[in-house]
């Protein structure tokens, strides 16, 4: 089926109860099986473009490579542009087919931040397509530390910038290799109810399962990006498959052995989601 914008499967999950997530790229090979798996699931899902993917694959052929998936699978699927840093970052994207762009001004002053996002809404907008925008700075494991949300400027940011999803910063981190002990559930319903807008969790590999469950039923939190965790299973099998025989060399015969173990891990994500 054709690309939808992410405002077209979040809008559903925020009414029914339940999440999508949005699962990193890296690749063909991880795409690919992000796809398989929400086919099995039978669940919508948003395939993402980080920095680190941009850097490696030119966004035109990403663009090409998500609609292609998209049109041949039997869900919804999302081309999404994971924080974007510029203005240009996101035309690019749109350019490139892309049907959902997510501005990242987390780092600026609150004025600026709503100021340039809602220059990103309105291009985005004007398109057909959606926007996703960040109050409060998510962080980095082992890197740069977070500065969580306040309840008030997310009121102001929401209202002003015209999202259509918002990214949030409650105990959340970028790149967690473990499951933490978890989101400030106290932070969250505060967000909640200063605002009416689909809420994003960044660093979604850090968040425990049955929290991830029990928010989306209660909260309106209806995306979770999810990067590390299906990094770390491609990584295995890649590991695993380079490693039974020394001797091989051909990089397809490899890779193949990558698919079924991250379709499975996928899958495994894609059900936290359903609450």
């Amino acid at each position: 089926m054709p690309l939808v914008t992410l405002k077209e499967v979040l809008q559903p999950a925020l009414a029914q109860g339940y999440a999508v997530a949005g699962m990193v790229t890296l690749g063909w090979e991880d795409m690919r099986a992000f796809v398989a798996a929400a086919e099995a699931e039978n669940s919508p899902l948003i395939l993402q473009a980080g920095p680190s993917c941009r850097e490696h694959t030119p966004l035109p052929i990403l663009g090409k490579m998500f609609r292609h998936l998209a049109e041949n699978a039997s869900v919804p699927i999302v081309a999404h542009l994971d924080h974007g840093y510029t203005f240009e970052d996101c035309q690019k994207a749109l350019d490139a087919g892309f049907t959902s762009l997510m501005f990242d001004g987390s780092r600026k002053p609150l004025t600026q931040n709503i100021e340039e996002t809602a220059r990103v809404a309105e291009l985005a907008h004007a398109a057909g397509i959606s926007c996703e925008g960040e109050i409060g700075f998510v962080g980095y494991d082992g890197g740069e530390t977070s500065n969580g949300t306040d309840p008030k400027e997310a009121a102001k940011f929401a209202l002003r910038s015209n999202v259509d999803a918002m990214a949030i910063s409650v105990g959340n981190v970028h790149l967690q290799q473990r499951q933490s002990g978890g989101l400030d559930e106290q932070r969250i319903a505060e967000i909640d109810a200063a605002t009416n807008v689909p809420l994003v969790i960044h660093g979604g590999s850090g968040v425990p399962a049955d929290q991830r469950r029990k928010l989306v039923k209660t909260t309106s939190i209806c995306k979770f990006n999810i990067g590390t965790e299906l990094r770390q299973a491609f990584g295995t099998a890649l590991r695993q498959a380079v490693n039974c025989d020394p001797n091989r060399f051909d990089r397809i015969q490899i890779l193949k052995e990558t698919h079924d173990p991250t379709v499975a891990a996928a899958r495994m994500v894609l059900r936290t989601m359903k609450g």
